[in-house]
């Protein structure tokens, strides 16, 4: 079993410019857009190799190895969800599920010379369409942990999705979230 390591957080070192700033809202913007519009392969594209994609049962600061989460996948466990979304044939998103959500109240911060942490809010909204035709409302807070690659863009290295409803009964997250 591979242990998973999103617990030990990085600290700040200092403010970010208004260039750096910018240049992780736009990262967080599009990232949002891909996987609303189920661009999974073009989403994957976004993830570093030593990625968290992390959903814990509630809000706090947890232990991801101690502690049940909703969703907890080292890069090897995306890499397998998003294959399984990219064929198409997952039921639960058969057919996909129209998705907007809202990203605000970004905040940045550095974590090296080359890496920040970002945090916001959102909402997102689903419609599922496979299933009971309702439209979901998922709310909550996302922290995010991206480096500058070789090439200038951003990696994503962590994506922990706080849901406001994480301690209750969720329905199934066939998404990513």
């Amino acid at each position: 079993m591979t242990t998973m390591t999103a617990t030990k957080e990085p600290t700040a070192t200092s403010p970010v410019s208004e260039r750096e700033y910018r240049m992780v809202c736009d990262f967080l913007y599009m990232e949002a857009r891909l996987a609303d519009e189920s661009r999974y392969l073009e989403w994957e594209a976004l993830v570093e190799d030593d990625m968290v994609y992390w959903v814990p049962l509630g809000e706090g600061d947890f232990d991801m190895n101690k502690h049940v989460s909703i969703i907890a996948d080292n890069r090897s466990r995306l890499r397998t969800r998003i294959a399984q979304l990219a064929t198409g044939k997952r039921h639960a998103q058969v057919p996909v599920s129209p998705m907007r959500r809202l990203l605000s109240n970004i905040e940045v911060q550095r974590l090296s010379d080359d890496s920040w942490k970002a945090q916001c809010n959102f909402v997102l909204y689903e419609l599922r369409k496979s299933s009971t035709g309702k439209l979901e409302v998922w709310p909550g807070r996302v922290e995010y942990h991206l480096r500058r690659r070789p090439d200038g863009s951003l990696g994503m290295f962590l994506k922990k999705v706080m849901l406001v409803n994480g301690e209750e009964d969720v329905p199934s997250l066939a998404f990513i979230i």
